[in-house]
């Protein structure tokens, strides 16, 4: 089986935040990394800032043939990679009482979800072939409970979890390693609106390199950082009448005020 990280490296959502920050510290350490966004001008911008090594592709993770496409030209191009991390997400607060949330929450589950079979689907094939690889999903601390306003993220990242580990089982005789990484708080676009606390706060860069430890080692399941783990066990075991009472009347992440953004 190869270790994580031994040849090229391939990363979703790699625009902002914690993609973009993966891509960079891969590219430090001396790797070709394909990295792809909705959004062309972060991704050009972090090609010039790595020359060589950053391989910007503009696609949405929602379009399975789109993906099916850049991934076969990735490996044509730069060879199968040896760590993939389905890292493309969104997060935007949601309440099933508004109808207009209805394609939101469809939006967050085809984005969070589906998105990450996409990331992955092409490369299955391909590391069996090349001998082993790594599959790191980025999960999230959210899909361990029910968060009240962020129904769609929650269930998102709960299913995510449940999906990661099927393949996993599913990889296991193939030499193909699956990760599941639940990050908790992360200082990201996706975060600064967040009108609570946020304990344990970690930049992206530190999330990253944490993360891609995480991905070395080709542990099954991690949350990041550690001390979000104990509070991922403390969140597990609390009964539902104590969850129920502990998060009711907090802040809410924020519903959308805008139409959703055209795909990329």
């Amino acid at each position: 089986m190869k270790p994580a990280g031994a040849g090229p490296v391939f990363i979703t959502g790699g625009s902002a935040g914690i993609g973009r920050a993966l891509a960079e510290y891969h590219a430090s350490q001396g790797a070709t990394v394909g990295v792809t966004g909705r959004r062309a001008e972060p991704l050009a911008s972090l090609a010039a800032a790595w020359p060589g090594r950053i391989v910007p592709m503009t696609v949405d993770v929602r379009d399975a043939s789109a993906m099916q496409a850049q991934a076969a030209w990735f490996i044509e191009r730069c060879g199968c990679p040896s760590l993939v991390y389905a890292n493309a997400g969104i997060s935007i607060g949601t309440l099933t009482e508004h109808a207009c949330d209805a394609d939101v929450f469809r939006e967050i589950m085809d984005t969070n979800v589906l998105g990450v079979v996409h990331a992955f689907a092409p490369f299955i094939a391909p590391m069996q072939a090349a001998g082993g690889g790594t599959l790191v999903g980025i999960a999230s601390v959210a899909g361990l409970r029910g968060l009240p306003g962020a129904g769609a993220y929650a269930a998102s990242k709960a299913a995510a979890i449940a999906y990661l580990e099927s393949l996993r089982i599913e990889c296991r005789t193939t030499g193909i390693r699956v990760v599941t990484v639940c990050p908790g708080y992360i200082a990201t676009g996706m975060t600064e609106r967040n009108p609570y606390p946020m304990p344990f706060l970690l930049t992206a860069g530190d999330a990253a390199r944490r993360i891609a430890r995480v991905a070395a080692r080709g542990r099954s399941f991690a949350i990041v950082p550690w001390q979000m783990a104990i509070v991922g066990r403390v969140m597990k075991l609390m009964p539902d009448w104590l969850w129920d009472r502990t998060l009711a009347g907090k802040g809410r992440k924020p519903r959308r005020a805008s139409p959703p953004p055209g795909r990329g």
